[in-house]
């Protein structure tokens, strides 16, 4: 008898900024995300952090400093800022192993990319509809203050892609 995994949920994710105190002001007022622990530097010790740390980034790390924000819906989102930190000219490299990019969802998609543009971010494309005419679900890909890609749907990710978001148009129709 073969048992299928269920799904796991989904935690937390983390960024890597070179201004953490620019980072938490933009993600609290710009996304409204929660500020759930203030900055906090993490110095390469014995404590059970600094052991943890070192196992993930090897020995002579130093210290970074960290801050851990909320999204609406539970999502947790460390920021971390090292002290080497460098903001790439291009941090689009998507055809290159790893994450690209994070997507949020506002129904006020235009609006939010305004705020976001408003703010230092950028804007990678304009807001394109999934199905011109028929369904109001819409999306854009955008880049944070600090050259983190982000996305902005509209819409829930289960009902974008459950009306069949990549079918050319002729075979959406029933």
């Amino acid at each position: 008898m073969q048992t299928h995994p269920y799904p796991r949920s989904f935690s937390h994710i983390g960024l890597s900024v070179t201004d953490l105190d620019a980072a938490v002001q933009f993600y609290t007022e710009v996304m409204g995300w929660y500020l759930i622990m203030p900055p906090t530097t993490i110095t390469e010790d014995s404590s059970a952090i600094g052991v943890m740390c070192t196992d993930v980034f090897g020995a002579g790390w130093g210290s970074f400093r960290i801050a851990h924000l909320s999204t609406g819906d539970r999502i947790g989102v460390e920021i971390f800022q090292f002290p080497n930190a460098q903001k790439p000219a291009n941090n689009f490299e998507y055809w290159k192993t790893g994450i690209f990019h994070f997507c949020v969802q506002d129904p006020d998609v235009e609006g939010l990319a305004a705020k976001i543009v408003a703010a230092g971010g950028k804007q990678r494309m304009p807001v394109r509809e999934y199905f011109p005419g028929e369904k109001p679900f819409r999306m854009v890909y955008m880049e944070d203050p600090f050259g983190n890609i982000l996305e902005i749907y509209s819409h829930s990710y289960e009902l974008t892609y459950a009306a069949g978001a990549y079918q050319p148009a002729a075979s959406q129709e029933s």
